[in-house]
């Protein structure tokens, strides 16, 4: 009698077994980075929220209103531990419940004026031409994980 093979052999599972663990062991790194960086975009978002109110003053004129005082500080969420603006309207935002390797780090938002960082002791009355995002001076967020439109201070 002629006999039929069915299915697969023990040989032929293991090894697509194999291939799907090697596959999970490669993927798995790259897909937590990219859960990170989706996060943190939150956390950037919440930097811009201050970007209109500082362009305003900036534009306004008049005296700055100083360190804390720029009128959007008080910004927080599921990311984002707080808000902090200093004297010339640099937007750092400190981040939490993301990953170990970001929580308690910092992202930095700064206005630019025709190039140079906005001073606020000299520029008031002047309109900021662009923003810069990056990770914070002290305790930054590392380059990688941020958003790519947060790359360039």
């Amino acid at each position: 009698m002629l006999r039929l093979d069915r299915g697969f052999t023990l040989i032929e599972l293991m090894i697509v077994v194999a291939i799907i663990g090697i596959l999970a062991a490669v993927a798995l790194p790259a897909y937590q980075d990219y859960t990170i960086r989706a996060k943190l975009t939150e956390v950037v978002l919440a930097a811009s929220v201050c970007r209109s109110s500082i362009s305003e003053l900036y534009q306004g004129g008049g005296p700055a209103p100083g360190a804390g005082a720029w009128g959007c500080e008080s910004n927080t969420s599921r990311y984002v531990a707080g808000v902090t603006t200093d004297a010339d309207g640099v937007v750092t935002v400190t981040v939490r419940n993301i990953s170990a390797s970001v929580d308690t780090k910092r992202v930095s938002l700064a206005p630019f004026i025709n190039g140079a960082a906005a001073d606020s002791a000299t520029m008031m009355g002047s309109p900021i031409t662009e923003w810069r995002c990056g990770p914070a001076a002290a305790n930054g967020v590392s380059a990688n994980y941020l958003p790519a439109s947060c790359r360039n201070i």
